[in-house]
């Protein structure tokens, strides 16, 4: 229905769509090439060092670069900003939840409880592209253009949701998504068996020859989209899935990158390098395409990363290069580092700050007149949409609300932008909402951290302070003022789901002490639920949706056996999630083992098996939801002998 509309508005509206013969030159074709976590920094054009990224440098020397563009803190938000041309505070999108079961018709997204321990409400993030949304590709589709998807898309899992039902006649990707298909190597459906056995639709992609790697696949896959489109316009939509986790990598290059140094002493992480030579390998078999088939004078290319780089997580190495071990010399050194550093930029991927928001951008346009300059304007992902829309001459439709502006005057040089600020919504992680107006940029939290940032509100003069070291809130009261009103229409204009005040909110929960005056939750940490100490047992009360009992401090490697003694009226699903002492973050959908816990009202035993292997560094308990009762909780080693137990009978002590 909705493609019917855009037919008609464009019959009525398009000039292609009138005058099509008269056209000259004929229309541009367009390539949105995307990768994964590339940072501010993460190539020689943009001031590495380290990276070896000829093919992105090379690019550079034809295209407009931007030096202060920027993307939302995570992936999916941005991906969604770029085919719909709104901010994530409009279109819904503000996580990387796309690999999620799409929420029902009416869901609630601001819920009416959180955690005790948590001071506000946040809302959560929609986890598909919605139908009804115009995108891009849907405009250049309407307009005669032939469509391409590869890649990366993770803006819905199901699919009604699938890039097939948003503008693309051709779609090659796959899910769950948030990295790769599973591995970077194929075979791909070896990995993805299990997801298949359940039931699982895994997208289009198909496997391709033994250690074939997914970055080069996806360029070969696009190369046979333009060569089959040469003689059409065409919109080839490429986004890769490198350089995301889980860090797939070619080790032959990721041994030179051992052997290099960075002279600045910022980055140096050889599998990073490996991945982003891999991804400036694929982009430049693209212009060679585009070189080799005449079509480079009218194709306009687009380069950028959804976000910045991902300074927080560390490679699991011993699970990459492919299936084979990398060399013992180096590897416990590259299993320290993360994956990039963004300096100068503050912090990375999923934060505010600078260097989770600022990436690279360039564009090159045919004929362009400023082709290897650099211009430092205030951009972002919110504009590729009615930019193209203004480079080919197309109308908008006019029932697409679009908060991004055209960047066509940039391109051609001829004029500069009249927007007044740009804005990053992100309720997540550690969530607020930043404004850029000038050189000034003020962030506004939504709830107390002192040990993550300075005050609820954090204004920093960007020119004379790039880095974001120091607060200037309580000096320039006014200017706060002033950033503050534009935050607060921002959230007006979009219809932000702006976060409430938690009813339920106790920083200092009580609990009931124990009869032994004794406390036998040592080395349990509650989350999202509260611990209640009664005589004979501990009594769990979930307080959100998804509680959790947090175990570090582990001195025990291999597999174990959790045994649960429990009792509950309502019953759940469970699971045990875990970490070895070498990740910083937990891998979503690995190491991760579900468990059913039947309702009654009589104890009974649970026997989980947890096949972990190495040293635990973390491990979560989740519970059903709701409140369960706990006698013990024990993991029993290969041998027979406990590792960790807690019992909560005051008999038995």
């Amino acid at each position: 229905m909705k493609l019917t509309l855009i037919a008609t508005i464009l019959l009525l509206a398009t000039p292609f769509a009138l005058h099509a013969a008269d056209v000259t030159p004929p229309r541009s074709n367009v390539i949105l090439f995307l990768v994964d976590d590339m940072g501010w920094m993460d190539s020689g054009v943009y001031g590495s060092k380290y990276y070896a990224t000829p093919n992105f440098d090379r690019f550079a020397k034809t295209a407009l670069r931007f030096t202060e563009a920027y993307s939302c803190p995570l992936c999916s938000p941005t991906r969604a900003s770029l085919l719909t041309g709104q901010y994530s505070a409009r279109h819904g999108i503000t996580s990387a939840t796309g690999h999620l079961a799409p929420q029902p018709a009416n869901f609630q997204y601001l819920p009416d409880r959180a955690p005790a321990n948590r001071a506000m409400r946040m809302p959560e993030s929609k986890n598909y592209l919605e139908p009804s949304q115009i995108t891009l590709a849907e405009m250049l589709q309407q307009s005669g253009y032939r469509t391409a998807h590869i890649g990366k898309w993770h803006l819905g899992l199901t699919e009604p949701h699938w890039p097939e039902q948003q503008g693309f006649d051709v779609a090659f990707h796959c899910h769950p998504d948030p990295g790769p298909p599973g591995n970077y190597f194929s075979p791909y459906s070896v990995i993805l068996s299990s997801a298949r056995a359940k039931g699982a639709k895994l997208g289009t992609i198909t496997d391709g020859p033994t250690g074939e790697y997914i970055v080069d696949r996806l360029a070969f896959e696009a190369e046979k989209f333009i060569e089959a489109n040469k003689d059409r316009p065409f919109f080839l939509n490429l986004w890769q899935y490198g350089v995301h986790g889980p860090w797939g990598h070619k080790e032959a290059y990721t041994k030179e990158f051992a052997e290099k140094k960075d002279p600045t002493g910022q980055q140096g992480n050889p599998i990073m390098g490996s991945m982003l030579q891999s991804v400036d390998e694929s982009f430049g078999r693209i212009l060679e395409k585009l070189d080799e088939l005449k079509l480079t004078e009218n194709t306009i290319v687009i380069f950028m990363s959804d976000n910045g780089g991902n300074s927080h997580s560390h490679p699991d190495i011993e699970k990459q290069g492919g299936g084979s071990k990398l060399l013992n010399d180096w590897k416990t050194w590259a299993a320290g580092l993360a994956p990039t550093n963004n300096h100068p930029l503050r912090d990375g991927k999923g934060r505010l700050y600078e260097g989770g928001i600022r990436v690279p951008l360039m564009i090159r346009v045919p004929a362009m007149k400023t082709a290897g300059a650099t211009n430092s304007s205030v951009v972002g992902a919110v504009d590729i949409y009615p930019t193209l829309l203004s480079l080919l001459n197309i109308e908008p439709h006019p029932e697409q609300i679009l908060d991004g502006v055209s960047l066509k005057p940039l391109l051609d040089g001829t004029g500069t932008l009249a927007r007044p600020a740009y804005f990053t919504w992100f309720p997540h992680l550690v969530p607020g909402v930043a404004v850029r107006a000038g050189d000034w940029k003020l962030i506004r939290r939504f709830e107390p951290r002192p040990t993550e940032y300075e005050g609820l509100q954090e204004l920093f003069n960007l020119k004379d302070d790039l880095s974001e070291t120091t607060n200037l809130a309580a000096k320039y009261p006014d200017k706060v003022k002033e950033l503050n009103n534009l935050i607060d229409q921002f959230t007006k204009d979009t219809g932000a789901i702006v976060p409430q005040p938690n009813p339920d909110y106790n920083p200092t929960p009580k609990v009931e002490p124990a009869t032994d005056k004794t406390d036998r939750t040592t080395g349990l940490v509650a989350r999202s639920c509260e611990f209640h100490v009664q005589k004979d047992f501990l009594r769990i009360v979930a307080r959100g949706a998804t509680p959790f009992i947090g175990i570090a401090g582990w001195k025990n490697s291999g597999a174990m056996t959790l045994t649960l003694v429990v009792r509950t009226n309502k019953g759940g699903q469970g699971k045990v999630h875990w970490k070895t002492t070498e990740q910083a973050d937990f891998v979503d959908g690995k190491q991760l083992v579900e468990y059913q816990v039947p309702a009654s009202n009589d104890w009974q035993e649970i026997r989980v098996n947890l096949p972990t292997e190495g040293k635990v560094g973390v491990l979560r308990l989740y519970l059903p939801v709701g409140s369960i009762d706990i006698e013990e909780i024990s993991f029993i080693g290969k041998d027979s002998k406990p590792m960790r137990r807690w019992i909560f009978a005051e008999k038995v002590k």
